[in-house]
């Protein structure tokens, strides 16, 4: 987010004054960790309706200003794996990501007690001291065989070896065990401790190696071997492979236990598995008589987290409560983690605050996580406030802290502080990862300092620090939206070289790149590339493109036969050699390009991509760039074929004001709400700017003003400032028009104004020219307009400002009320077939 001052470093605690009535209403009503009123639940996902018990609340998020509004509901719990309406599900999108199931992987377990022998802490000392040596390994088991105290020793040393990643040194250490025992049970045992090592440190294919071993000769057909296996898959995310050993489990005659079921919802979380698989599995564990416990409830939000699902993870939360299940440091950085993916940041603020009160301190995982959210959302002061509280409280940052405290300054271009943070990250022993200098190149690319990211990439090489497909897809990137095509072209080609294998991701980066360069038609070609060549294209890689309709310039590709005719050639650098060369050749913009997004559409429902709340954004974006009505119809009509509701709210404002389509469109408002903000501001800019465009100007303020009752747009309105900086240029415009009713309105009424008023566009956040942005040029052009006294600040480009009592003065002129009032150009909303309908006068709410 640009802002018109740079955010400062600051020790404040944001989340201080807030606090969930919900959550410590729940741990009230429990006693030693049971319900006084159920001694024994029958346990679900949908819980029956308790018996002379209080309404269950849910946090809801906190308004800017800090105050608190709890939602009520009805006494049974809101069923987790259902929602309103499909679109509701879908607004919140997806991330593949097993980000959560790695935050606390090699901290320390707590509690916890041990078997081992004395000697066995000898042992693995002396093993230590051998690493890289078979031959010594061998001798000190050997030296130790007959002091060791069968498998709880061994089971201990196959622990610690896999704590120090000695996954070598634990195999031959297990081969040695297991040979010398006799009892299949304890070779069983043994068996399942090196599995569950090895899938701790992502040698599946090794951990399953030693799985068929086991079975094969007769000691490995255990529920304890089988849960050891789940659990490797589920360490990497292989849901699929995970759900299979549990179906061969339950075929060879073993029964599951509560450790398998909970393995099986952690790979539903860490392979990125939807919620309905998690619920579907957590049925069949209570069908089977097994009460949850905390680690399947952390598993349960591990799944919400993954699938953006907030709702649903605080329901989890309640419930587990509810139970007379504690939560851990682990559920609450989970839930955490939902909230900060979400841009539910208020809400994140008052779990911390949570914690404190049941004396669960936030650790280097809590402050990642908040850090990581406050930046995503824009947030940048609150996370650099939040990284000296931490230092404040003697924490000590961790790898991940310092890479998202260097990307935050990086992203303001603050390069100084950046490399400042990268120089006290190394001072505490932590070196330059691939993080580090993704986070760097990213940010000296943005401010297009592209000598600095040529360097920096030398240097990487330099350091021996391998560069991963993030690297090379923001070289490519940045490259890309630079206009720098031969040094795109070269980054691919030293890319392909590497033998990295592009995923949806990278060429989702590149696609989007094109995109903002205006190049829809080669977006387009790179789609069927990627079809081709076995990559599922998501609903990420069409809104890019979808989005990029009506950027472009009055350019395309020629179509060249020859070139066209081999099909195997790789079409990412055909499209960047032609960009490199000015291949291009005049097209006909218009017609071609609406064709061309409307086989994006078609594609989408041949390969049943489901779109979200920004594949809606994108299609009314799309719509607020058509130059008829009748362009903008056709992409109406697929709006439709995804989303009736959306449509009929979009198509029924353009139509004009209706009582019925208003309540339709609040209904649609609420499941907005419940996304994170940017994307929510995102659907009401798009909105609005498409009902702008086509004249229907009331209706765009009535929108805009919606949005501003339900705080869309964070700290946008006050008598003194006016702050769009996150607002589109059609949203803006109209806000401008009631922001100064509203200040009409204080002046006719007889109150003094602000000695300052002032209006505030940002500094460009997309201009390659700083201040120079198409906002702050809409707004000065509606300010010129109007004949108002608001001039551009000297000390600030971003910002126009005007003295109150000049403002007021200029109010009081007989024709500056009819000015501001907005009227809607019935002409540019009309079509052949819309022309007789009668536009109603809406109402402005201040």
């Amino acid at each position: 987010m640009a802002s018109s001052t740079p955010p400062t470093l600051t020790t404040t605690k944001p989340y201080q004054n807030h606090h969930i009535q919900g959550l410590q209403n729940h741990h009230r009503r429990t006693h030693n960790g049971h319900n006084p009123h159920h001694p024994s639940p029958k346990v679900s996902l949908h819980p029956p309706t308790p018996t002379n018990k209080p309404p269950v609340p849910v946090p809801a998020t906190v308004t800017a200003g800090g105050s608190s509004s709890l939602q009520h509901r009805n006494s049974t719990f809101a069923p987790l794996s259902s929602s309103k309406s499909e679109l509701a599900a879908d607004f919140s999108g997806r991330r593949s990501t097993r980000f959560v199931s790695k935050m606390h992987f090699g901290r320390p377990k707590a509690g916890g007690s041990s078997r081992h022998s004395v000697l066995a802490e000898d042992a693995l000392q002396q093993l230590i001291r051998c690493s890289g040596d078979d031959r010594l390994v061998e001798s000190v088991l050997l030296n130790f065989q007959s002091k060791l105290c069968g498998s709880d020793d061994y089971n201990f040393l196959l622990r610690e070896l896999g704590n120090r990643n000695e996954w070598s040194m634990a195999i031959q250490c297990f081969e040695f065990a297991v040979s010398r025992e006799r009892r299949r049970t304890e070779q069983g045992k043994l068996a399942s401790s090196v599995i569950s090592v090895l899938g701790r440190l992502g040698k599946i294919d090794l951990a399953k190696k030693v799985f068929e071993t086991a079975v094969s000769q007769g000691y490995g057909n255990t529920v304890y071997a089988y849960s050891a296996l789940i659990s490797a898959y589920a360490k990497s995310g292989l849901c699929d492979d995970a759900i299979n050993v549990f179906d061969t489990m339950k075929l060879s005659g073993l029964k599951p236990n509560l450790v398998t079921y909970n393995a099986l919802i952690d790979a539903c979380g860490k392979g990125g598995a939807d919620f309905k698989r998690a619920s579907e599995i957590f049925d069949d564990m209570l069908n089977n008589g097994f009460q949850p416990d905390r680690i399947t409830y952390n598993s349960l939000l591990a799944v919400c987290s993954g699938g953006g699902l907030w709702e649903t993870a605080m329901n989890l939360f309640n419930e587990m409560s509810y139970r007379g299940i504690e939560p851990d440091i682990y559920t609450y950085n989970t839930l955490l983690d939902v909230a900060s993916s979400g841009g539910h940041m208020d809400s994140a603020f008052q779990i911390m605050t949570e914690m404190a009160t049941k004396n669960i301190m936030p650790n280097e995982v809590t402050y990642s996580t908040v850090i990581r959210g406050c930046a995503k959302s824009g947030r940048l002061d609150q996370a650099l406030g939040l990284v000296g509280e931490m230092k404040y409280a003697g924490i000590r940052l961790d790898r991940v802290s310092y890479n998202n405290l260097l990307a935050i300054y990086a992203s303001l271009g603050r390069f100084e502080e950046a490399l400042n943070v990268v120089k006290e990250m190394e001072n505490t022993g932590f070196r330059k990862d691939v993080v580090t200098y993704n986070a760097l190149l990213d940010g000296f690319g943005k401010q297009g300092r592209y000598d600095k990211v040529k360097e920096l990439f030398k240097r990487m090489k330099t350091e021996r620090v391998p560069a991963n497909l993030l690297t090379y897809s923001t070289l490519i990137s940045v490259y890309l939206k630079g206009g720098m095509y031969k040094d795109a072209t070269e980054m691919y080609k030293e890319f392909k070289h590497e033998g990295l294998k592009a995923d949806v991701v990278f060429y989702s980066e590149i696609i989007d790149s094109l995109c903002k360069k205006g190049l829809v038609e080669s977006s387009a070609l790179l789609l069927d590339e990627m079809t081709r060549k076995g990559i599922q294209p998501n609903v990420v890689t069409y809104n890019s493109i979808i989005n990029a309709f009506g950027q472009s310039p009055n350019t395309g590709f020629s179509n060249d036969p020859k070139q066209d005719a081999v099909a195997d050639e790789d079409r990412i650098i055909k499209v960047f050699e032609q960009l490199a060369s000015g291949n291009l050749s005049v097209v006909e913009k218009g017609r071609k390009e609406i064709i061309c997004v409307l086989g994006v559409f078609r594609k989408m429902h041949e390969l049943e991509i489901k779109p979200n709340v920004v594949t809606f954004s994108a299609i009314l974006n799309a719509c607020s760039r058509c130059s008829t009505f009748e362009e903008a119809s056709l992409l109406l009509d697929e709006l439709r074929l995804f989303d009736n509701q959306v449509y009929g709210v979009a198509h029924g404002l353009l139509m004009g004001y209706r009582e019925s389509v208003w309540v339709h469109a609040l209904s649609l408002f609420d499941e907005v709400k419940r996304m994170d903000a940017s994307t929510a501001s995102a659907f009401y800019n798009a909105l609005t700017d498409m009902l702008w465009h086509f004249g229907q100007k009331r209706g765009a303020q009535l929108v805009v003003l919606e949005g501003k009752r339900r705080q869309v747009w964070e700290n946008t309105w006050s008598d003194s400032c006016l702050d769009l900086h996150l607002m589109s240029s059609g949203a803006a415009r109209a806000c401008v028009h009631a922001w100064l009713l509203n200040i009409c309105s204080i002046v006719y009424q007889g109150h003094e104004l602000p000695a300052l008023l002032s209006i505030l566009t940002g500094w460009g956040k997309h201009s390659k020219v700083v201040g120079d942005c198409a906002l702050k040029r809409a707004i000065e052009a509606l300010l010129g307009g109007m004949g108002s006294p608001f001039r551009v600040a000297t000390s600030n480009i971003g910002r126009f400002i005007s003295p109150g009592p000049v403002v007021a003065a200029w109010i009081r002129e007989s024709n500056t009320p009819n000015l501001l009032l907005l009227q809607d150009d019935r002409r540019a909303s009309a079509s052949p077939q819309t022309s007789t309908f009668n536009l109603h006068p809406l109402p402005l709410p201040f």
